[in-house]
């Protein structure tokens, strides 16, 4: 598959589990993230060619600047996952500035600055795919995430806006609303035994994003399954 892929957030949980399934089809993988050591442990796991690239989503500047560079070392990119996110869990008059000025830059602020760099070019092109990771808490509020669901609600409005600002063209954009997850979000590989495996949500959005005659999937809903089997 020869596609140059953009993953933020690919330093460790789903964003290192959607680069090395890119990887291992052929695909060319930009790895981007805060933290370069982070990065190049992911780096180690795939098979094909990639890059790495520190970059900071919740700042415009930065942002433009590691697309351009990409555009220029690597070529265009096929494929946007937005995937970079933080959260900090607590009723709401525990939350500290810092904490909530976090959440809102990167997991809404970063997915809007991320997709607005790429959009010129894949409107020229007339093709491309943006991904949005955005957790069932865009779907629902829940307590002590008051905050995070907030950040998570302004990306499922962007990307239900923004699906259907590109209706027109074949440009197509993907929103992905699952359930906690065995990563450092949530505590790593020490969390609930119900919690799901980065790999199998990986498998399941890469399946649902897969170019189909004549049908489109505009969202998945990933939920914990509850029953220990």
């Amino acid at each position: 598959m020869d596609m140059n892929v953009v993953i933020t957030g690919a330093g460790s949980g789903l964003g290192a589990s959607l680069a090395k399934k890119y990887s291992d089809l052929g695909c060319h993988v930009c790895l981007l993230g805060r933290t370069s050591t982070k990065l190049i442990r992911t780096a180690k796991t795939l098979t094909n060619n990639h890059s790495i690239y520190e970059v900071d989503v919740s700042s415009k500047q930065d942002v433009a600047k590691v697309m351009r560079l990409i555009k220029d070392e690597v070529g265009e990119i096929d494929v946007l996952i937005n995937n970079a996110g933080v959260g900090t869990f607590d009723l709401t008059e525990n939350l500290s500035e810092e904490s909530i000025h976090q959440m809102i830059d990167i997991n809404l602020k970063g997915t809007i600055f991320c997709t607005q760099e790429l959009l010129d070019d894949m409107k020229k092109r007339n093709q491309g795919y943006i991904v949005n990771i955005i957790s069932l808490s865009g779907k629902r509020g829940k307590v002590t995430e008051s905050v995070y669901s907030a950040s998570k609600f302004g990306v499922r409005g962007f990307t239900e806006s923004l699906a259907l600002e590109l209706e027109p063209t074949a440009i197509r954009i993907f929103g992905a609303y699952m359930g906690n997850m065995k990563t450092e979000l949530w505590g790593g590989a020490s969390t609930e035994e119900t919690f799901m495996e980065p790999d199998d949500v990986a498998d399941i959005i890469m399946e649902n994003i897969k170019p189909r005659k004549n049908i489109l999937v505009e969202e998945v809903v990933i939920k914990n399954d509850k029953n220990k089997h």
